[in-house]
C-alpha cells in the first residue's frame, strides 16, 4: 500500500485518502468537478449576457 506524507503533521498515510485521519487535514484537488462547474456557469452566463 502506497503512503503519502501530510503536510501538516507530517503522518505517513494512505496514498488514497482525501483527509488526513490524524489532524483531519483536506488534500488539495477534492473539489475540481465543483471548480470545473464553476467554470463553465461562469462561461454559459457570460455567452447569456453577450447574447441579450
Amino acid at each position: 500500500m502506497k503512503k503519502k506524507e501530510c503536510p501538516s503533521c507530517a503522518m505517513k498515510i494512505d496514498a488514497k485518502s482525501k483527509v488526513c485521519e490524524v489532524c483531519n487535514y483536506e488534500f488539495p484537488g477534492q473539489n475540481k468537478g465543483l471548480k470545473w462547474a464553476a467554470i463553465l456557469l461562469a462561461v454559459f452566463l457570460l455567452l447569456l449576457y453577450l447574447w441579450w
